[in-house]
């Protein structure tokens, strides 16, 4: 009787055992999921403003298409879009925000947002800080940023949350200005970043720098923040025309700072003209790659090559690509002298008909 409630005793054992075995493994320490499908994005953010001026896109046989649909079919996985705090039009505002990001989630895409922190534009050269929040003393602007922060992650709920945009020289100035007020600068990516995690476990957090060679620095100051990727912009006219060595840079930021990296803008020409009075930034072979000239072929060559740098990093490292701008025609007309700078880079061309482009975003 005794050496039968020993065996017993053992196969319970055994069984308990099988059974914790094959048990899910710990999910990740990190905000990532364990397998993430390759990031195909489009900055989408002129598109509410284009669609009120009654433009209608169309399919490469010229029949009109519902921009957020059309993108879904040719394979665009994410939609980016930037957030304004309080814009001197309604344009990047709040409202036509908050209204978008539900259109993006209800057409089945994921929702990536560009939290700007400025009333306007914010990059290299422009990182003004909103003009309700100037004047504040530090303790009462990280509480705003906090609370903004907040409101946007529990209203919008974006799967991806960009703190600041292109922000090598910080944001907020004066506030945060790096390197002149590094300390403030760091605190302020921190509350951000801090606000995000205590509103959604599935929010990811993303660092943005203008170019590969200048993110070092910037990753460097911000070590101690938690966040769970780093965007990088690439323009071959600034940041460089040698995509193997985008790679070798993208690699060695990787295995520096243990984070993925996404390409958050790129873009490219399909010409080199221009469908309305605005000057073009895009106009001169000089800022041009020399793999890739201007036409349609060039342009979707060398998202082709962007994406196939991406790729070529490995799933864990490379997730993904955003183009910049695709939706930013001439919508104006074509003598508007404040109509796009950038419809020469657009996925579609002066007749709004879509570019061959499209073809590398499909998975």
């Amino acid at each position: 009787m005794q050496w039968r409630w020993i065996w017993f005793g053992l196969l319970v054992f055994a069984l308990w055992a099988c059974e914790k075995d094959s048990s899910p493994p710990t999910a990740p320490s990190n905000n990532q999921p364990e397998t993430q499908e390759l990031v195909r994005a489009l900055d989408l953010s002129y598109l509410p403003e284009i669609e009120a001026a009654n433009v209608n896109f169309l399919d490469e046989g010229g029949n009109p298409v519902q921009l957020l649909a059309y993108c879904q079919e040719r394979g665009v996985n994410t939609i980016r879009v930037r957030l304004w705090h309080t814009p001197a039009t309604a344009h990047s505002g709040w409202q036509e925000v908050e209204a978008f990001s539900r259109r993006i989630h209800e057409a089945g895409l994921q929702l990536w947002i560009t939290l700007h922190y400025s009333d306007t534009w914010a990059d290299p050269n422009n990182q003004q800080v909103p003009q309700a929040w100037q004047g504040l003393d530090f303790a009462t602007l990280k509480d705003r940023v906090y609370e903004y922060t907040q409101r946007v992650v529990a209203t919008m709920q974006p799967e991806w949350l960009q703190i600041g945009n292109e922000i090598n020289p910080g944001f907020m100035w004066p506030y945060g200005n790096y390197p002149a007020e590094q300390e403030q600068f760091v605190a302020l990516i921190a509350e951000a970043s801090r606000a995000i995690r205590a509103t959604s476990d599935q929010t990811q957090i993303m660092l943005h720098s203008a170019g590969h060679a200048e993110a070092d620095f910037l990753l460097q100051t911000l070590q101690a923040v938690d966040y769970d990727c780093m965007g990088i912009s690439y323009y071959p006219k600034w940041h460089g025309k040698d995509l193997a060595q985008l790679a070798t840079n993208l690699q060695n930021l990787h295995q520096k700072y243990q984070k993925p990296i996404m390409i958050a803008e790129t873009a490219y020409p399909f010409s080199l003209g221009w469908n309305d009075w605005t000057n073009n930034i895009l106009g001169w072979e000089s800022d041009l790659h020399p793999d890739y000239p201007a036409s349609p072929q060039g342009q979707l060559d060398f998202l082709l090559g962007v994406r196939s740098t991406v790729e070529s990093l490995g799933s864990e490292v490379g997730m993904g690509y955003c183009y910049w701008g695709g939706e930013w025609v001439a919508y104006k007309g074509p003598q508007a002298t404040n109509g796009s700078t950038w419809e020469n880079q657009a996925l579609f061309d002066f007749d709004l008909k879509a570019l061959p482009v499209w073809a590398a975003f499909q998975p």
